[in-house]
């Protein structure tokens, strides 16, 4: 189940790349590697600490059934 939104994606996406290049560029020391956490959660549309704490940032989805 998807619990992170198109900005929220955007952004985590965003901030992850952004991390990894600067640490790549020897920029930033090693911890920026940390970056892989929020482009992962970013790509796959699903925080685990969103499900704890029962945050959803992306629209619910509604469906339609025909009877």
């Amino acid at each position: 189940m998807q619990n992170v939104g198109g900005i929220d994606r955007a952004l985590r996406i965003i901030a992850g790349l952004a991390l990894i290049a600067l640490t790549v560029m020897n920029v930033i020391p090693v911890w920026g590697y940390i970056g892989v956490i929020p482009l992962f959660t970013g790509l796959l549309r699903w925080c685990p600490a969103y499900t704890l704490f029962g945050i959803r940032t992306c629209p619910m989805s509604t469906s339609t059934t025909v009877s």
